[in-house]
């Protein structure tokens, strides 16, 4: 009888133990899948467009507003009057959703090539795009560091019926930065490809934007030089505009410093103020629209006057 009582206890502990295990299973995948959907990237959603016309991107997928962006009006950039309609033609193309290119604006530093950028955003929107269907143009701007989050952004942006400029501004890179090789693949050449709501500008004081002496080393020390060097100059390549952008005349630098002092109403003109102003050129060692600037940033100083747009 003992030995009948112990095989329907044996009997019914097996029962127990069937029944549940199926239940301490699907705990355990539960617990599974919850710790997976914690560890995999969720899809970002794009934020409120409507909040600007301009936005900061960050790589943790951000995309924070501008409500007012640091811009020069377009009239006050002067000796650049070739490269201002080429990039001016290519952003009214891509926002009436016909072919444009990339563009690289390259050459030298402060001739207002992060400034030609934003003021044809600004002049484009003002012209015709805020009007249109798809509303106004957008401006996002990459930093030069998060050059390798840039995929994360054009899935953002793949799917929106907004159009944008994706800008970088001082693009280039160093001997052991890969992260062009992702910029490459974005801009042409990817499985996806470029979107076609989406156009990248960037600017660089390198037209390569590549400096010379990792081109050099590049073919002292490959094997097969030529195809390194080649695979680091393809990079620009994928750029359709290069806009070249060069050193201005004093005629130019002096015809610069006229318009902001007319622009801002400064009490001042003539002879003297080009001699003040050749003179500060002189001290800076160049001529460009940053040093004009600069100069009448001194000038409105000197004389008291606020500079208000």
């Amino acid at each position: 009888m003992a030995k009948s009582k112990f095989r329907s206890l044996r009997r019914s502990t097996s029962k127990a133990k069937a029944t549940s295990r199926p239940a301490a299973q699907a705990d355990v995948l539960e617990r599974i899948a919850s710790a997976l959907e914690r560890l995999s990237p969720q899809r970002k959603a794009l934020p409120d467009l409507s909040a600007a016309d301009a936005f900061v991107w960050y790589p943790d997928g951000r995309l924070a507003p501008v409500p007012r962006v640091n811009r020069v009006e377009m009239s006050l950039l002067k000796g650049i009057d070739r490269v201002r309609d080429v990039l001016v033609e290519n952003t009214e193309r891509f926002v009436k959703g016909l072919p444009a290119n990339n563009a690289l604006l390259w050459g030298a530093r402060g001739m207002g090539k992060s400034s030609l950028v934003k003021a044809a955003h600004a002049g484009v929107n003002a012209a015709f795009a805020r009007n249109s269907k798809n509303g106004p143009l957008k401006l996002i701007e990459i930093h030069r560091e998060d050059i390798d989050s840039l995929p994360a952004l054009m899935a953002l942006t793949r799917g929106s019926s907004h159009r944008f400029i994706v800008f970088c501004d001082d693009l280039s890179f160093d001997a052991e930065d890969t992260t062009y090789k992702s910029l490459k693949a974005v801009l042409e050449g990817g499985i996806e490809g470029r979107p076609d709501n989406v156009i990248f500008y960037a600017t660089s004081n390198r037209r390569h934007l590549m400096s010379r002496d990792m081109m050099e080393n590049e073919r002292s020390t490959a094997i097969n030089p030529g195809e390194t060097v080649e695979e680091k100059v393809s990079l620009s390549d994928r750029f359709g505009l290069w806009l070249g952008f060069h050193r201005c005349s004093q005629d130019e630098y002096l015809a610069m410093v006229d318009g902001y002092v007319a622009h801002y109403k400064i009490p001042a003109g003539g002879e003297s103020l080009h001699r003040e102003a050749l003179e500060w050129s002189t001290t800076r060692g160049s001529r460009s629209g940053r040093v004009a600037w600069q100069f009448v940033q001194d000038l409105a100083g000197r004389l008291g006057v606020a500079l208000k747009n």
